[in-house]
This record gives C-alpha cells, sequence and structure tokens, in this order.
C-alpha cells in the first residue's frame, strides 16, 4: 500500500486522510444513496466473496456466479442486450478456459470480470481534443432537464484552469431564464457569456459568438443549445442547422443518469439523427443503480468523456474506465484520490509539514490547516469511497456500514479554535478547567474534545511511521488509527 501511495514525500499532508476520515466515522446501518454503483457495487462483491471462499471452482459455479452478476446489472438499469453479451464474454473466457483447473480460480473470475467490465465502459479514457486553428467549438446538447447549463458551466472552468480562455455562449432562446442561469455560472467561474437581448435566431447567435471570439481572443467556443422534453423534429433540425453553421470539434451529448434506460435510448436518437463525439452523464451521484453509465458506451460506440458526482466545479469528473470499473468492484480509486490531493493541498504547506513530521513538532493548528485544505476534496464519504476494500487492515463491509458524518468538520475547527496558541502548541497542558472553558466556548462535549485530543495522539504516530518508512525504516505495515472499519 505504501509503495501504491508514493506521493507521500511529495504531499505529506495527504497522509491525514485515514486518520481525519476516521474520525468523522461512526458504525451504523448501512446508509444508501451516497455514491454512484454502490447497489450494484455491493452485489457484486458479495458474489465474489462467494467465489473466492470456494477451495476448487466448477463449471456449476461460475454459471451460478454470472447469473447473479446479471441480475445484478439488471436491477441497476444496465441494457438487457448488454448484460446478456457481457455475461457471455466472461463465461466463455472463465468455463472455456483453463479458469477453473488453475489455483485461486476465484481471483482469476474476478479479474476477468474486471477487464471486461473496463471494455464495456469503453477501454480507455477519452480526452477531449482541440482544433488546430482557434476557437475550437464544442456543442453540447441533450433533453431539457439534463444538465447542460450546468455541465457548459463547469466544463468552462474546468478547462480555464488548464489554461484556455473559454467563451460561454447562450443558444438556448427558448427556456425561461436560460441565458440567466448561463451568466451566473460564467459570473461564478470567471468566465465571458455571450448574448444577443432579444434573439430568437440561436444559429445567429452562434454564428456571431465565433466573431466575438476571434476578436477577443478567446481560444474556446461552448455552445449552450436548447432542450426538449423530448426528442422532435424541430428541435433536432435546428441543432443541424447550429452544427452546420459553426462545424464544431465535438458535439457532447449530456444526458441524465437518473433517468435510466431512457438515457440510452436518448443517446441512440441523438446519435443516429445528429452525430455525436462523446457523453456527458450528469447526476450519477443521485443514482446508485448507475446502468445509464454502463450501457451508454455499448449501445452509442461513444466514448463516455465526463460524469457530474455533484454541484461544484470539481465534481464534473474526467472518464476513466478502469478507474470506474475498480470502484464498482471494490478494488478503489487511488489515482483519483492522489490528484484530488495534489489539487487541493498547497505544495509548500505540504513540504514544511514533512518537515515538522520528521521534527516530531506537528502542532493542533497543523492538523486545523490540514483539515482545512483535506474539505476541498469534496464530501468524506467521496474521499472514503476511492480506498480500496483490499487495503490490509480495512474492513470494507464495515466501511459500507459506517455514516460519514461531514458537519463534525465543523465541530472539530470550533473546538480547536476555542483553544489558545498555547494549547493548540501543546495540548498536553489541557486540564480539567481548560477542556470546561473550551467546551463552552465551541459548544461541544468535553467528551468531545478528549476524543479530538486521544484521535490527535494517534494521528501523530501515525505521522512518524510513515516518516520512517519514507526515509527507508523499516514499517509496520498499515496502521490502525482507532478508525471504526479498521479490523
Amino acid at each position: 500500500m505504501l509503495k501504491q501511495l508514493n506521493f507521500v514525500d511529495k504531499h505529506a499532508s495527504a497522509m491525514l486522510y485515514f486518520s481525519i476520515i476516521g474520525f468523522f466515522l461512526r458504525p451504523c446501518d448501512p446508509f444508501g444513496g451516497l455514491m454512484a454503483f454502490e447497489n450494484l457495487s455491493q452485489k457484486l462483491q458479495d458474489v465474489f466473496k462467494q467465489l473466492k471462499g470456494k477451495g476448487v471452482l466448477t463449471e456449476k459455479d461460475v454459471k451460478a456466479a454470472m447469473r447473479e452478476v446479471r441480475l445484478a446489472l439488471l436491477e441497476a438499469d444496465v441494457n438487457f442486450k448488454v448484460v446478456k453479451d457481457f455475461v457471455e464474454r466472461i463465461n466463455q473466457k472463465a468455463v472455456g478456459g483453463d479458469i477453473l483447473t488453475g489455483i485461486n480460480a476465484g481471483q482469476q473470475v474476478i479479474k476477468i470480470v474486471h477487464e471486461e467490465l473496463i471494455d464495456l465502459l469503453g477501454g480507455t479514457g477519452s480526452k477531449l481534443t482541440f482544433s488546430m486553428r482557434p476557437p475550437t467549438v464544442f456543442m453540447l446538447v441533450g433533453l431539457q432537464g439534463a444538465g447542460k447549463t450546468t455541465a457548459c458551466g463547469k466544463l468552462a472552468g474546468q478547462l480555464r484552469k488548464q489554461g484556455k480562455k473559454p467563451l460561454l455562449v447562450a443558444c438556448d432562446v427558448y427556456r425561461p431564464a436560460a441565458v440567466k442561469q448561463l451568466q451566473i455560472l460564467g459570473s461564478n467561474f470567471n468566465i465571458p457569456v455571450f448574448s444577443i437581448e432579444g434573439s430568437t435566431n440561436p444559429v445567429k447567435i452562434a454564428t456571431e459568438a465565433l466573431a466575438h471570439a476571434a476578436e477577443n481572443g478567446n481560444d474556446l467556443v461552448i455552445l449552450d443549445t436548447a432542450g426538449r422534453l423530448h426528442i422532435d423534429s424541430e428541435l433536432m433540425n435546428e441543432l443541424v442547422e447550429i452544427k452546420k453553421a459553426t462545424t464544431p470539434q465535438e458535439i457532447l451529448l449530456v444526458v441524465d443518469a437518473m433517468t435510466g434506460q431512457d438515457a440510452v435510448n436518448v443517446a441512440q436518437s441523438f446519435g443516429d439523427q445528429l452525430g455525436i463525439d462523446g457523453i456527458i452523464i450528469t447526476k450519477l451521484d443521485g443514482d446508485t443503480r448507475g446502468g445509464a453509465a454502463l450501457s451508454a458506451r455499448a449501445v452509442t460506440g461513444k466514448p463516455i468523456k465526463y460524469v457530474g458526482l455533484g454541484e461544484k466545479l470539481e465534481d464534473l469528473e474526467a472518464f476513466h474506465p478502469e478507474r470506474m470499473a475498480s470502484r464498482i468492484l471494490g478494488m478503489g480509486d487511488v489515482l483519483s484520490l492522489i490528484e484530488k490531493a495534489q489539487e487541493a493541498f498547497d505544495e509548500q504547506s505540504a513540504l514544511d509539514l514533512q518537515q515538522k513530521m520528521r521534527a516530531g513538532e506537528f502542532t493542533l493548528d497543523d492538523f486545523l490547516s490540514q483539515m482545512q485544505q483535506m474539505k476541498k476534496m469534496g464530501p468524506l464519504k467521496d474521499i472514503l469511497g476511492m480506498l480500496p476494500g483490499s487495503i490490509p487492515g480495512l474492513n470494507s463491509q464495515a466501511i459500507a456500514d459506517a455514516q460519514i458524518d461531514d458537519k463534525a468538520l465543523v465541530h472539530v475547527e470550533a473546538i480547536i479554535l476555542s483553544m489558545t496558541a498555547k494549547e493548540r502548541d501543546n495540548p498536553s497542558i489541557l486540564n480539567g478547567s481548560r477542556k470546561k472553558r473550551i467546551a463552552l466556548g465551541s459548544g461541544r462535549q468535553i467528551q468531545e474534545i478528549n476524543r479530538l485530543l486521544k484521535q490527535f495522539e494517534e494521528m501523530k504516530k501515525m505521522m512518524k511511521m510513515f516518516s520512517d518508512t519514507s526515509k527507508g525504516k523499516k514499517g509496520k505495515g498499515f496502521p490502525n488509527f482507532g478508525l471504526p472499519f479498521m479490523k
């Protein structure tokens, strides 16, 4: 695990993930609806647990497991034909080969499922392409309510961070307040928005936007087009005319994961009538089934380029088939976790923290600073979902049964900020009267203060262990930080 987390030296503060997350978890009944594919993931993991528990696998065992996989996929709203082909390919490779006669047959079957799932999702990630002669035009299309306007704003915001100079274009002249919504998004992300007040001609708006972009140095134009509640000839004709007038580099179809199989039908219709280059699936955080994502690529033959997992700018994520497959099968997504850390954590403060760790000078002020930076990575439940269930010492079922309490972040901040600078620097001086004063000032209980202090001491021990390992000393394996999901 330490070898996987090779960002420790460069991003020392990332070591706090496990302990900080642990502080805000408590065992409880399983929660529902908190992550995409949650139900599917749990059912598949249950099937594979049974496979791994058998010493020897028979053809009957594999076929029984594949029946369960088939049912799990259908319940997740995956397209029937996609499920049928998927299961048949796995059966052919598992039963038709030498898998059943080899050692670790259960693990080999899981490996086949993993590989087939990656292939089903697209094999490799598909990035946006850009025109050799700017401006590059991206045209976002889809039904009304799919989240096109929000996706336009988030996409523009992310590409601006990559050095582009985007221009948002309000081509939806029908939906009330559509232009205003795009302008608000543009203002939030500091991106200009082009519109023509009073115009009802989206082709004219798009054409003049290109001229405006050329005059003002915008190398990227993102067209927010109108949608309908259903696909009709009027909508398609308008989109075809915009396509002819602007020659977009890519047409991106925005589909709502919550619509299930309808999302796949919409994707197929837009692909046949307009031609699309990629798919953006929104609201995946609100659908624990996730079947649209598993079906869209297989049915349309077009890659999923982004998925929307929340309301924030960073919640529009580039789609990586291998990472998503690993998360569905409970293998975690360490690469995405590292990327989030690199974006959220300040490089210099991380290096400063590393020096403090090695000198044994880690304080509550440092903990508060790192906790505040970790909040930039998003909800704790999302970070937890990226941890591999195979980490030694982690109980994957207990992780699934944990309740994430993001509000506790605010409570801990209040406790630490109610301490004096001397107390934060040296918490060992905290006696009963001091704790009573802190409890009164923060509005929390003394028991919470004691818990924080105990957890803090465990963090310091963990820091020392990681620091020793990074210096080449022999480590003791993955430590138990007192997290409720640790064995």
